[in-house]
């Protein structure tokens, strides 16, 4: 399989998790204090949306780089 092939299931498969799901969330440490035997650590949980534009956009870009990448 293509290197190209590849690129482009990967964007169509990205685009449609990104329309599924809207978005995704990750938890980021931002601070941590030790005092003597006790640790303390502040946890804030980020929230990134996916617009609907990028993943119809990904599944189309995907979609014409496997019709151009076919052997001629």
């Amino acid at each position: 399989m293509s290197p190209v092939k590849v690129i482009a299931i990967v964007l169509i498969i990205a685009g449609a998790l990104g329309l599924a799901y809207g978005g995704f969330s990750y938890t980021r440490t931002s601070h941590e204090v030790k005092v003597g035997p006790v640790d303390l650590s502040l946890q804030e949980r980020k929230t990134i949306d996916v617009p609907v534009w990028a993943g119809v956009g990904a599944i189309l870009i995907g979609g014409a780089l496997l019709l151009l990448a076919r052997p001629k």
